[in-house]
């Protein structure tokens, strides 16, 4: 799943068409809609998730690991798929480390990261024996604690809450006061008392923020990332088996959005590995993705139920809305509404009308799509929002109002 050129971004790229009809797996929307019997549907496609993997292993430096960031999309169906092609997962949840072990990934490949992790889930990793990021001195204090009580030995990085910013993110979680990680210029005091402590010590867990679009803004942090990265190592006694530099790989979603040039971001990454060679001879080097890897292999589908126009503005009223997708609802931190990718999957190429698209949700807020040029639709179309492999199902206030959940299949 390379990008589209820049100029000619569309995400209906990639997927095929046939006729009037968009095509997944060589399935027509309605198709699909009918086998599964209901909408509204999540639909991920394992080609597409394929395709992406591949394109960005193609240009991966060769030792730089690459992982699933789960909560991206916690789909059974699509961290098995993922898990398939890549060489770790890295979790912030039990039961997201229960999905994880489940896909038969190895343990000393998944990593937990997230702040407050309930003892509970503490303990569950330490019995599993994958990699806990520790947040706070309170939390590494309470992995000592399950230690002595289990008699199992915990492996642990230590999470930094870098002293930069991921400038152009769309979602910043270093820089600043942070919930995420220990503060940089307080990291050798608690990396002094986790290496005193006998615990297997993996190494760093340094992530600046998400959905970057920009390449000189990743080239930036990876640069910043790597020179904390020595000045921690300089603090320890021992080899750094592993750093983990984030991700931060973003999607087109808006008007104006163009593709992350991938190319020149591996590039630097490569000139990075030969400059701290010296460093980070024998470390694991981790790239960490989820929305970049799975986000645009997913569609969201709704049926149209109702046309109406009221004094001037036409409405379609579809079976889904904020509830399944809040995103594309314009209700996920955004301080402006702005449409998301949307078009009629049995209407492509049909003369447009200008139309506001709303849910069945008895709240204004339910908004999928205001003034846009969609092709006219009739009752019982499909409505597609693109770009909804990431955070469109499990990020959603699915209970708002009792309606039933939407279903998932990856085909």
């Amino acid at each position: 799943m390379n990008p589209p050129p820049l100029e000619h971004y569309s995400p209906q790229e990639f997927f095929d068409r046939e006729g009037s009809h968009l095509l997944v797996a060589g399935q027509t929307l309605m198709e699909l809609a009918e086998q599964c019997g209901s909408t509204p549907l999540y639909v991920y496609s394992k080609r597409a998730i394929h395709d992406r993997v591949a394109a960005l292993k193609a240009t991966l430096p060769a030792r730089v690991h690459l992982h699933y960031a789960v909560k991206a999309n916690p789909m059974q169906e699509v961290i098995d798929c993922v898990a398939a092609q890549v060489h770790g997962l890295d979790v912030s949840s039990g039961r997201e480390l229960e999905a994880a072990l489940q896909s038969g990934m190895q343990a000393q490949n998944i990593s937990f990261a997230g702040p407050g992790k309930a003892v509970w889930e503490l303990k569950a990793a330490i019995t599993a024996g994958i990699t806990l990021n520790v947040e706070s001195e309170v939390e590494f204090a309470r992995i000592l604690g399950l230690c002595e009580e289990t008699g199992k030995s915990a492996r642990v990085a230590l999470r930094i809450n870098p002293d930069f910013e991921l400038r152009a993110s769309g979602i910043k979680t270093s820089g600043g006061p942070q919930p995420f990680g220990v503060d940089a210029e307080a990291a050798p005091e608690l990396l002094e008392k986790i290496l005193a402590s006998g615990v297997d010590f993996a190494g760093f867990h340094i992530f600046s923020g998400s959905q970057v679009l920009q390449a000189r803004t990743l080239i930036e942090a990876h640069e910043k990332t790597f020179a904390l990265a020595r000045q921690l190592a300089d603090h320890c006694r021992v080899p750094v088996q592993s750093l983990n530099i984030g991700g931060g790989f973003g999607i087109p979603y808006f008007p104006g959005d163009a593709p992350l040039e991938v190319a020149p971001v591996m590039e630097h990454l490569e000139g990075l590995l030969t400059e701290y060679q010296d460093t980070f001879a024998d470390t694991e080097i981790i790239l960490e993705l989820g929305r970049y890897l799975v986000g645009e292999a997913g569609l969201y589908l709704t049926r149209v139920t109702d046309r109406k126009v009221s004094r001037g503005t036409t409405y379609l009223v579809t079976n889904g809305g904020l509830h399944h997708h809040l995103a594309a609802s314009g209700n996920f931190g955004q301080a402006l509404r702005r449409n998301y990718p949307i078009t009629i999957g049995n209407r492509l190429g049909v003369r447009t009308e200008t139309v506001t698209v709303v849910g069945p949700l008895c709240t204004p807020l339910d908004v999928l799509a205001k003034e846009m040029d969609l092709p006219k639709a009739e009752i019982g179309d499909l409505l597609v929002v693109f770009q909804s492999g990431a955070y469109g199902y499990s990020a959603s206030p699915q209970e708002f109002l009792s309606h039933p959940r939407p279903l998932q299949v990856l085909v």
